[in-house]
């Protein structure tokens, strides 16, 4: 399946359905009268988040989508059916823009989430409703409601708890493979990731979602490369992991690069928690990892992590750090802090 995140699309409502004229004319029926029918409403577009979808490349092959109009009344009074609503599946994440892409119109971050985004226009009155004791034979009628049209934006932001960011081939797939159940593509090159990848990740009776986004290089805001236009899908995370491949030529340098083209997208992204890792640590000596581990908090980090994709190397630290970011603990989680503190307690049992 193809990933896609953007998409351009016309919505269009249904028209609500004209009033009838009409007159009773019936057998051995001394008096008639008007009998026109209302017409139906319009069917309404509703956008519904549903589980099973991660793209948006349903929406490259239709871009079109009209709701029916409201049938018309009839005679006998017999009011015209109301046209049913167009419901348009999305995945979890969606947002809706304006066709300029200046304003978010809807937001889906829940399954099951729905929202009527235009509605169907009323249908119009038949002549039987103008009846009145000094117009005993109207012959007006309302044609309905026209419909809402417009063209909007659709913009996936994928759902996940952390986010994978870092230079390219700093070893994101590597590192995603090693920790959760994904399948991404690994090579000895740059770029070997174009889209985004999601993985569960499982630690301690935890569960959480990790996303890894394509590469940046130097000038990504400006273009260069990919660009940063898959960083939308990390906007909604509660904490970075910034790979550094250790065995680039400037590890500092390689950090710095990362941290500006954040700032540059902005949408909070530079003001994350971030946990700082040290990859490829199976290719170097410790000596070597402590010296650039230092190098890396005199540029900023608070505290740098040694680990390695390829063997699993100090990964169980760095992902017991990302669970402090993380809402909640399940009854099956072992809080190592608590059971510590429980075996250092020096004090005599007492029941009381």
């Amino acid at each position: 399946m193809h990933f896609l995140d953007q998409a351009k699309i016309y919505l269009k409502s249904g028209a609500g359905g004209p009033g009838a004229v009409s007159f009773r004319r019936e057998k051995y029926v001394e008096y008639g009268g008007p009998d026109g029918g209302n017409g139906g409403k319009g069917g309404d577009i509703v956008f519904e988040a549903v589980q099973g979808l991660n793209t948006l490349i349903d929406f490259r092959y239709a871009q079109h989508f009209k709701a029916k109009r409201g049938n018309h009344g009839q005679g006998k009074d017999r009011t015209g059916a109301a046209a049913p609503d167009l419901v348009i599946e999305v995945p979890v994440g969606t947002q809706v823009l304006s066709e300029d892409k200046s304003e978010v119109l809807a937001d889906f971050t829940e399954v099951g989430q729905r929202v009527t985004f235009l509605r169907g226009g009323m249908g119009g009155r038949g002549n039987a409703s103008y009846k009145s004791s000094t117009n005993r034979a109207p012959r007006q009628h309302q044609p309905g409601e026209p419909s809402e049209e417009m063209w909007v934006w659709l913009r996936l932001k994928l759902l996940a708890d952390v986010g994978l960011v870092g230079l390219p081939n700093a070893g994101k797939s590597t590192f995603i493979n090693q920790v959760s159940n994904a399948k991404a593509k690994v090579g000895d090159y740059a770029f070997t990731t174009l889209v985004p990848k999601l993985g569960v990740v499982q630690h301690k009776g935890r569960e959480f979602v990790l996303a890894d986004i394509p590469g940046l290089i130097e000038g990504a805001a400006d273009g260069a490369g990919i660009g940063d236009r898959f960083l939308g899908h990390i906007e909604r995370c509660r904490v970075l992991i910034h790979l550094v491949d250790i065995t680039g030529e400037d590890p500092a340098e390689a950090m710095r690069i990362v941290q500006e083209e954040l700032a540059a997208y902005g949408a909070g992204l530079e003001d994350k928690p971030q946990l700082i890792a040290l990859n490829k640590m199976d290719l170097a000596d410790v000596e070597l990892g402590e010296a650039f581990a230092a190098e890396l908090v005199e540029a900023g980090a608070d505290k740098v992590f040694a680990v390695s994709g390829a063997s699993g190397e100090g990964i169980g630290e760095l992902l017991d750090a990302v669970l402090g970011y993380l809402p909640g603990r399940t009854s099956t989680e072992t809080n190592a802090t608590e059971v510590e503190e429980s075996e250092d307690d020096s004090g005599e049992w007492s029941p009381i």
